[in-house]
């Protein structure tokens, strides 16, 4: 019969093991947890809400679940005399389910600022309790050499400078990454951007801070029977309730004030 092992020569390797082990582990931990954080996705930010026009048709209004979507968007003019032919009634069916709405304009390369603000100024109401207006500003192949970037410039402060006298609210810019890359940089700091940018968070030239991201066209929404541009705001609920705050908007608008 053979003499039974000493154990004291087989524990030195074993707590070896056992603490290699454990390194590793705690190093796998760190890598994952700090340097390869995942990146954040639109269903990470708590305030969500989507923009349309005539493009989606008839919207059941009642049936948009008001709990998840705080706000949208609506088509109201683009050019010096386009309206969107569901603009008025969106407007008032929206609201009146207690959604808070604003409208944006799609801005035309070649026509003048001051011609398009009218347009816009003519078609959507003064309200107080309403998101502050809204400058879309793309690349149209149309007439994107008519004016050279710095009358561009000039034609889109115009504009901007208008709607903000009448509106009394500071109004936003929504573009895409090439236009702002492209155009904008550098230029109009103060105002707030909404950025469409479809495969991952907004990375634009000189890192500002953007308000809004329109992240997928795809989105589907109970009562719309079109895919539906999908948004979010940056930032917390406090956040947001700050940013309301800022554009004289205290509560969502009443039914009786609909109009």
């Amino acid at each position: 019969m053979s003499a039974r092992p000493a154990r004291r020569s087989v524990q030195p390797l074993t707590y070896a093991a056992v603490a290699i082990c454990g390194m590793v582990l705690m190093a796998a931990l760190l890598y994952w947890g700090v340097l390869h954080t995942r990146p954040a996705t639109a269903q990470d930010y708590p305030i969500q809400g989507f923009d349309v026009s005539h493009h989606q048709k008839e919207i059941n209004w009642q049936q948009i679940p008001k709990d998840k979507y705080r706000f949208v968007y609506l088509k109201s003019t683009e050019g010096g005399d386009f309206k969107d032919s569901k603009f008025q009634e969106n407007w008032f069916k929206a609201r009146e389910q207690g959604l808070l709405v604003g409208a944006y304009h799609f801005y035309r390369l070649c026509r003048e600022g001051k011609i398009q603000a009218q347009n816009f100024i003519e078609s959507v109401p003064n309200k107080a309790d309403a998101l502050p207006p809204v400058i879309d500003l793309e690349y149209d192949s149309n007439c994107i050499n008519t004016y050279s970037k710095e009358q561009l410039l000039k034609e889109i402060q115009v504009m901007h400078d208008l709607l903000k006298q009448h509106y009394g609210k500071q109004p936003m810019f929504y573009t895409s990454k090439a236009f702002y890359n492209i155009v904008l940089a550098g230029h109009f700091t103060d105002v707030p951007l909404w950025i469409r940018e479809y495969k991952g968070l907004p990375e634009l030239k000189d890192n500002p801070k953007w308000h809004f991201w329109q992240h997928t066209s795809q989105g589907q929404i109970k009562g719309i029977a079109t895919t539906v541009d999908l948004n979010v705001f940056y930032g917390s609920e406090k956040d947001w309730l700050n940013f309301l705050k800022q554009n004289g908007i205290k509560t969502a608008p009443a039914q009786k004030s609909a109009k």
